[in-house]
């Protein structure tokens, strides 16, 4: 049998138990309250920024099918781009490097989508590009010339690479266009390009695209140049500080007076 202070000890354990799990569900449903909030918050914060850009009226109910894909697809993307921007803290130029690659490479992403929908085009072009049947060439080099084929890898940066900029930039932007590219692309897709009203979203979703996201790089730049500038302090601070006995340390004790000799 169990004696009465065991039966006691393990009520005030299940007691703290019960406790622990309602705090644990008080701070997860906290986390997932404060979620929303800030989706909310960054929804509203990118609808001000297209609506200022666009000079559309906050009031106007039938705003652009194009700036509601884009607002989306922003919430989405905007945090990703976010967090790997202000991983590069080493330099402004790291961090420009990677902003110009990443509107570079975005602008290029859609370059080909945005024509194939202005065309009105829906099926794949057959382009055969060479010589015709039986015109080649006769003699067959058995002795090619070697040459060192570059990795895959070193392909796609000198492809996606913009001349001059940080190349540590570049890298890490390649890396961020990766997670964003299939967003994008989806987003863009929803736009039927035939009509002339559609294309007009298009059109709205790839400038404000653009112009959004020099405008949050602007932000981000701001945000991270005040976090790693230096802490403002006083003359006063300073020599308080000065006095002050460095961490371990011992403070010797005061020197025992003299007795003058008589």
């Amino acid at each position: 049998m169990i004696d009465r202070k065991q039966f006691v000890e393990e009520l005030k354990l299940r007691k703290q138990i019960r406790k622990a799990i309602k705090i644990v569900q008080e701070r997860r449903k906290l986390r997932e309250s404060q979620k929303v909030d800030e989706e909310s918050l960054l929804r509203n914060y990118i609808r001000k920024l297209i609506l200022k850009e666009a000079k559309i009226s906050d009031t106007v109910p039938n705003k652009s099918t194009g700036i509601n894909a884009l607002e989306d697809l922003l919430v989405r993307i905007i945090p990703v781009i976010e967090d790997d921007f202000k991983d590069l803290t080493t330099s402004r130029e790291q961090r420009d490097s990677f902003r110009t690659h990443i509107i570079n490479g975005v602008t290029k992403l859609l370059a080909p989508e945005k024509l194939m929908g202005d065309l009105g085009l829906k099926e794949d072009l057959d382009i055969n590009v060479g010589t015709e049947p039986g015109s080649e060439e006769q003699f067959i080099d058995i002795e090619p010339e070697e040459v060192e084929e570059p990795s895959e890898e070193d392909k796609e940066r000198e492809e996606y690479g913009v001349e001059g900029e940080d190349k540590t930039g570049r890298n890490f932007a390649i890396l961020t266009q990766k997670k964003v590219n299939q967003n994008i692309l989806d987003a863009f897709a929803l736009l039927d390009g035939e009509k002339p009203k559609n294309r007009e979203d298009r059109e709205l979703f790839h400038t404000y695209l653009i112009t959004n996201l020099k405008l949050y790089f602007d932000k981000f730049e701001d945000e991270l140049a005040a976090s790693l500038a230096p802490e403002e302090t006083t003359p006063e601070y300073e020599e308080e500080v000065g006095r002050a006995v460095p961490s371990g340390v011992e403070e010797l004790p005061p020197e025992e007076e003299v007795p003058e000799m008589v």
